[in-house]
């Protein structure tokens, strides 16, 4: 997965989102890592509350490659094979 380099200060790792609300929920679901994508925490906060928190972050949005690498290594740790489900 994506690696930072490893004399970067924790400030200087990039942050990174993955919105799974759809638009115009009352309430923001999304995940947030700092350095690498893939070790994340589930967040929810309110629209307003959101944006702001990702302003404040100066966050990426995680792309279509780095969802799909991320959710197969998820499928790989829950099933025991990359890419299958059971």
């Amino acid at each position: 997965m994506t690696t930072e380099i490893e004399t970067k200060t924790f400030d200087e790792l990039t942050r990174y989102i993955r919105v799974r609300s759809e638009p115009g929920d009352r309430f923001v679901e999304f995940d947030f890592a700092i350095g690498y994508p893939e070790l994340f925490v589930e967040l929810v906060l309110p629209t307003e509350a959101f944006e702001l928190f990702c302003k404040h972050n100066n966050v990426v949005h995680m792309d279509a490659e780095m969802i799909r690498e991320i959710d197969e290594d998820m499928i790989k740790w829950r099933f025991g094979e990359r890419g299958q489900r059971y």
